[in-house]
């Protein structure tokens, strides 16, 4: 029979496995499955593409309008119950798409993927994470990199199973409900009851608070030394800067995974290459969030936020006039390196900045501006059937990523407030 003890410390890092999976299997049957399937379902629906791609921006908009319910179900049932009702909501909305005849169904099967992606991904995920870890980077690095990878397969899995099936785009929306589901309650299961990770984070802000007093933090990486209110969190400038550069690259990315097929094959580049191109971008996150990982314990992870923000900026303007290879792959990295670092390096800031504590109610809020960055697809369509190109919408992104980046750089550690 097992050791218990073995058990405690091996743990954390089987829900560190655990969490990963799910993140990689969410995130290849959303986002980067539906900016392949959109043009598979276009000529046999007649929609046009304002349409089509509107359904991509709900599925944005109810993934960021939907952050404030992780956090309340986390604090009421945990985050087992959470897990369980996300991956139901989440499987509902792919059956949704799975049998899409017209509009409302499939705005409603974006919808409900949006809400569900929201319950069982990144928030869950985080909090338990950052309560059982003291150097967060990797095992953060490690969860956010299979996201990345669901990136990497998502579109290769959509070209491999229309091509197995003969353009059946329902059978493939059936089976990621399947296959969600199964993973879902495979986590839920491993997650375990509230008390010991409540006992485990706790334990672990005294430590981390001590360190910090008594300047034991790695050179060069701020750590607060006391647990922010959420309410003295929000009123600070740095605060606004990381919600800032969460939107920015949750347009860039977004937009990209969504256009970037359509868009492509608009400038004469063929269908397989334009796949392998958001493949190519999905394996830049990979490499990203690894690499950072390694790093973000080591180096303040506003760094890699600065990086993160130049780079969304240059690969958003290759991607507008990417009509050779050198600028196709100049979009991938760029885009790919970029989305794959913000995320990482908003997620440490929020943690070294504010403290562990109420970090679940930080990153909901945080999430929100998922709900207008997701504007992004629709902008793009709304553009692309007046104008007839997504260049000048690739553009205007480049551009707003370009103001945040500015203030990222001249951002600082925030200041505690006078009355601590």
């Amino acid at each position: 029979m097992a050791d218990p003890s073995t058990l405690n410390r091996f743990r954390p890092w089987l829900l560190v496995a655990a969490f990963s999976l799910l993140l990689f299997l969410i995130t290849a049957a959303t986002y980067s499955s539906l900016g392949v399937v959109i043009p598979a379902m276009v000529p046999e629906l007649g929609w046009s593409w304002e349409h089509a791609f509107l359904g991509f921006t709900i599925l944005g908009v109810f993934t960021g309008l939907s952050s404030w319910l992780p956090a309340m179900l986390i604090r009421r049932i945990g985050v087992r119950g959470a897990i369980l009702a996300g991956v139901g909501v989440m499987a509902g909305g792919l059956a949704c798409l799975s049998r899409v005849h017209a509009l409302p169904i499939y705005f409603l099967g974006a919808a409900l993927c949006g809400i569900g992606f929201q319950m069982a991904a990144l928030i869950p995920g985080t909090h338990v994470l950052s309560a059982l870890f003291k150097a967060r980077a990797l095992p953060f690095g490690i969860y956010f990199t299979f996201g990345a990878l669901g990136g990497v397969a998502g579109p290769w899995m959509v070209v491999t199973a229309l091509g197995a099936t003969h353009n059946d785009w329902r059978f493939y929306w059936a089976l990621q409900a399947v296959a969600v589901g199964l993973v879902g309650l495979l986590c839920a299961v491993m997650v375990g009851g509230p008390k010991w990770l409540e006992a485990a984070g706790e334990a672990l802000d005294r430590e981390l608070d001590a360190e910090a007093k008594a300047g034991e933090t790695p050179r060069g990486v701020y750590h607060t030394d006391h647990e922010w209110s959420v309410r003295d969190a929000v009123r600070t400038p740095q605060f606004l800067v990381l919600l800032a550069a969460y939107f920015s690259h949750l347009l860039a990315g977004i937009s990209a995974a969504s256009l970037t097929q359509a868009h492509l094959t608009q400038l004469g580049v063929a269908g397989a290459v334009a796949a392998g191109m958001l493949s190519l971008e999905g394996l830049m996150q990979v490499v990203a969030r690894l690499g950072g990982g390694a790093i973000g314990d080591r180096l303040d992870p506003r760094w890699l936020l600065v990086i993160a923000q130049g780079l969304l900026v240059i690969g958003l303007l290759a991607l507008a006039r990417a009509t050779t290879t050198p600028l196709q792959v100049l979009y991938a990295l760029g885009v790919g390196v970029g989305f794959g670092l913000t995320v990482l390096a908003v997620s440490l800031l929020l943690l070294n900045y504010f403290g562990r504590r109420n970090n679940v109610e930080l990153f909901s809020l945080t999430c929100l501006i998922g709900a207008v960055s997701a504007a992004g697809p629709y902008i793009g369509g709304f553009i692309r059937d007046r104008a007839g190109s997504f260049t000048p919408a690739f553009q205007l992104f480049a551009a707003i990523t370009a103001l945040v980046f500015l203030a990222a750089l001249f951002m600082r550690p925030p200041r505690a407030p006078a009355r601590s």
